[in-house]
């Protein structure tokens, strides 16, 4: 099962985004609330460490990190994943929204996550499910910027390693019936596909017909020889930040294992489908060689 306190590599996604946000004159996924969520100081704590090659003891909190030292490495190696999955993934729950109304969205693993103070389709009910712990800083920030909590919104604590999805979901008011969106992102790159597979056979055993789940890959090259500088360097870092990268999955292990808990794979985007759709005339990023994009529905 996944694991969702607030992990460092999560921040740096939160980080991608705030500076995305603030600094880039082409948007691939504008987050404008994301630094406000973040809050200055960890902000400039995530990048201090991009600054000093992910060293934690060169931090020091009486500098501010130099926004020309961080730039290269967050727009080659930090924000090109996350950018785009934020990017395909709310699309896609957009379009979903749309033909289904009302709707459920589950965000697994939610972190900072902005999204329902972004949303504005109140037909729309979100579930936010994260580690009691991350769940408890996030609800401080939100108090401290006095933002309003909207009533289509439930943050739900759980500890994916004990507790049951299943019931956690249901006491927290969500239906069975209404059709459902699942997001799973950033979460594949750190587990073994069977215990992932747990996670999808919980939301399996949640969703309606019709209902559709999103998440993230890495694929069967991440630790091949031929692997990019750039994927090799990515897993460097995640694993001197103490997060190790799993092996990664092909698509059709990605796909069995959809299928043995009711999904089809309804899209499969490529590393060169998301260049195509994502990056497309913007020259400081580009699509990672080995990350795939599923969205799949319940049959």
């Amino acid at each position: 099962m996944i694991d969702t306190v607030e992990s460092m590599t999560a921040k740096l996604c939160s980080f991608a985004r705030a500076y995305h946000s603030n600094y880039a004159k082409q948007k691939i996924f504008d987050d404008h609330l994301a630094y406000d969520m973040m809050g200055r100081e960890e902000y400039e704590e995530i990048g201090q460490l991009i600054e000093k090659n992910f060293e934690f003891s060169e931090q020091d909190i009486n500098f501010h990190f130099s926004g020309e030292n961080v730039y290269p490495i967050t727009e080659k190696y930090i924000s090109p994943i996350p950018l785009s999955r934020i990017a395909f993934a709310e699309s896609a729950l957009a379009y979903f929204a749309d033909k289904n109304s009302p709707c459920q969205y589950v965000i697994c693993g939610a972190g900072m996550d902005t999204f329902a103070f972004r949303n504005e389709n109140a037909n729309i009910k979100i579930f936010e499910l994260d580690h009691p712990d991350t769940q408890r800083y996030k609800l401080e920030r939100i108090r401290a910027l006095e933002w309003n909590i909207g009533e289509n919104v439930k943050y739900v604590p759980i500890d994916f390693e004990k507790d049951n999805m299943e019931n956690v979901l249901e006491c927290a008011g969500f239906s069975r019936n209404i059709p459902s969106f699942f997001a799973i992102l950033g979460v594949t790159y750190y587990l073994e596909l069977p215990v992932f597979e747990k996670t999808i056979e919980m939301i399996g055993g949640l969703a309606c017909k019709d209902s559709q789940i999103v998440f993230d890959f890495p694929d069967e090259t991440t630790f091949s020889e031929n692997a990019s500088e750039r994927i090799k360097y990515l897993t460097q870092i995640t694993a001197k930040l103490g997060e190790p990268m799993s092996r990664g999955s092909s698509v059709i292990e990605i796909r069995e294992m959809l299928q043995r808990h009711g999904f089809d794979i309804f899209i499969h985007e490529t590393p060169e489908t998301i260049q195509k759709k994502f990056f497309k005339g913007i020259n400081s990023q580009k699509a990672f060689e080995n990350i795939h994009f599923i969205l799949a529905n319940k049959k």
